[in-house]
């Protein structure tokens, strides 16, 4: 913004206010005097040019960002801890929370138990780095006697661990902010604290759980209420009948609604389907199931929750290839399968703001002739149909058989 300001350009300007009577030439009495003066102005407007674009979001550097942000309640996202599974063999080993297993070089601390032979651990190192290796876990530290254990596995990733959020992913966010307003269990509402739960990339809201209900329908007619007249504790049971009557009076009394339900699918930061452990962490931070609608979690009072992951579905892929003279099938297949790979991960990465994902085969040809060594392509098929596939509004497309 103020480029111009420069030496040159000040000290010619102050000069001119100088009489021509005077010698004002370089090297002259009054061009010494003022040219201290013109490169201190010089290095104030370099210095207001850098305060006008930290002052800015759009081109704030990152620390003046965090505190512009700061001032709408929006923080950058820390960098966390992967969450995983062990389990031991045999199960009757005697593992303790604090215990500590290595695998390669990362370190894991058990946190908690899951059941017989199974344990939560926490690995030591933060970000992505305790996301991507699972096998056998050698032991540490141990408060037992574990010189019976056969086996201690790494088996799945329950949370994934992220990374601190950077610049521009938290720039983008705090825009974000401003599209629409998050408001007392709005949808924005619902997105903005779901995607701030550790292991969560990114979710889709729905008004209420679409399984072909509403409240009409579930008044009941005369039919049902003859039905239910001759119904008692004798011929169903005491708790069956208990149970059924609660219901039936909640829908007689037209209390029984989809109104206040909410659906919300998940996907883990590392843009694949959750694992059960994550979407019962979301469960009970948003509305847990033993007090649903009772808003006891970040759920408003009368909304009851329902957390699903995202589903991933499996794309097997046919073609005809004309390969370069020297390659084959078998020297690219792995080349092939990686570029799909990469193009399935594109497409989740932006599920949560897509309504349907579509697996296009025009995509599949161009990516993959891109690879040197393929010369053409033709006759594509996906789970053997040439058609492109549109998947369901909560599935993510994964890669399952390459052939060419």
């Amino acid at each position: 913004m103020f480029e111009e300001f420069d030496f040159d350009m000040l000290i010619d300007r102050m000069l001119s206010n100088v009489s021509d009577d005077f010698d004002k030439r370089e090297g002259s009495v009054i061009y010494d005097a003022l040219a201290p003066a013109a490169m201190e102005l010089a290095n104030f407007y370099i210095a207001l040019d850098m305060v006008m674009d930290e002052v800015f979001a759009d081109s704030a550097s990152y620390y003046y960002l965090i505190k512009r942000a700061a001032e709408k309640g929006i923080y950058p996202k820390e960098e966390t801890y992967a969450i995983c599974k062990m389990e031991v063999l045999p199960t009757e080993t005697p593992i303790s929370v604090g215990d500590r297993f290595n695998l390669n070089a990362l370190n894991y601390m058990v946190t908690s138990v899951l059941g017989a032979g199974a344990y939560q651990l926490t690995c030591e190192t933060a970000g992505i780095a305790g996301n991507q290796q699972l096998g056998e876990l050698l032991v540490i530290e141990t408060q037992n006697d574990v010189n019976d254990m056969q086996s201690a596995v790494l088996t799945e990733v329950l949370i994934p661990g992220e990374e601190e959020e950077d610049a521009e992913a938290f720039r983008e966010r705090y825009f974000s902010s401003f599209a629409s307003e998050a408001f007392g269990g709005n949808k924005q509402d619902y997105k903005e604290k779901v995607n701030d739960i550790d292991g969560v990339g990114g979710c889709k809201i729905f008004r209420a759980w679409k399984s072909g209900y509403d409240p009409a329908s579930m008044i009941p007619g005369d039919a049902v209420r003859q039905w239910f007249a001759q119904q008692s504790a004798a011929t169903l049971g005491a708790d069956v009948y208990d149970w059924l009557s609660r219901v039936y009076m909640a829908a007689d009394n037209k209390l029984l609604t989809v109104g206040g339900t909410v659906k919300c699918y998940i996907i883990t930061s590392e843009f694949k389907a959750p694992s059960l452990a994550l979407v019962q962490n979301v469960q009970n931070l948003l509305d847990p199931d033993k007090t649903a609608g009772e808003g006891d979690g970040l759920a408003p009072i009368g909304h009851v929750v329902n957390v699903q992951g995202v589903r991933e579905e499996t794309m097997d892929l046919s073609m005809s290839v004309t390969y370069r003279e020297g390659d084959s099938f078998a020297s690219l297949k792995q080349s092939m399968e990686e570029t799909m790979d990469e193009y399935f991960m594109e497409l989740a990465e932006t599920w949560s703001a897509s309504d349907h994902l579509i697996v296009r085969i025009s995509q599949v040809e161009a990516r993959l002739l891109l690879l040197e060594g393929i010369v053409d392509i033709s006759d594509v098929r996906i789970n053997g149909a040439s058609d492109n596939v549109t998947l369901a509004e909560d599935a993510i497309p994964v890669r399952g058989d390459v052939i060419g």
